[in-house]
């Protein structure tokens, strides 16, 4: 099994993307770039699940919803992306059957792994501030950090103990316990 992302220098599009075959692998496409990624490890997976377990209670009670990918989010005919979580307010009254329905994203999450651990921190990061996404952050199980960025930062802000989120101004934040956190995920 590969272990490292590929990324292939094409004009890749949306709908060239949709008629690739089903093979079990990750794909994104951001500028016309395709980058294939292989199956993420269970560390990855431990640290979404214990996030999502973390932010959903609060999102529903503040209107809003927390989903993980596959999920194609979409901002051109040349750009789609899998985030490997990401909230959204939800629209009283309109059902959300597909993926264009949630846009715009109000939170985008990237746990690191080796082989998207460059692209998370650039690239990515990049488009989802250039898309004003009001809170991205990259989860790096290694230093037990989270990396918290927002479409004005130049620089990520390193969160060791505890991370604040306050996506509606009229509910009161959620504080997340990042030491407990990462215990739960590399420990538990």
């Amino acid at each position: 099994m590969a272990t490292r992302s590929i990324a292939i220098s094409h004009d890749w599009t949306v709908a060239r993307l949709h008629a690739l075959p089903d093979d079990g692998n990750r794909y994104e496409i951001i500028g016309g770039v395709l980058y294939v990624t292989p199956a993420p490890r269970m560390v990855h997976q431990r640290a979404l699940r214990e996030l999502y377990d973390l932010l959903s209670p609060y999102a529903k009670a503040a209107g809003l919803d927390v989903l993980w990918s596959p999920a194609d989010i979409q901002y051109s005919e040349s750009t789609v992306v899998q985030p490997d979580l990401f909230g959204f307010a939800r629209v009283p009254g309109k059902p959300m059957r597909d993926w264009p329905d949630l846009q715009p994203l109000s939170l985008v999450v990237e746990v690191l792994s080796r082989s998207t651990r460059t692209r998370d921190r650039t690239v990515k990061r990049a488009l989802y501030q250039a898309q004003g996404i009001p809170e991205y952050w990259i989860i790096d199980t290694d230093a037990r950090v989270v990396e918290r960025w927002r479409p004005e930062s130049t620089a990520a802000e390193c969160l060791a103990q505890s991370l604040v989120w306050q996506p509606v101004a009229s509910v009161a934040p959620l504080e997340i316990d990042i030491v407990a956190y990462f215990a739960a995920v590399l420990d538990g």
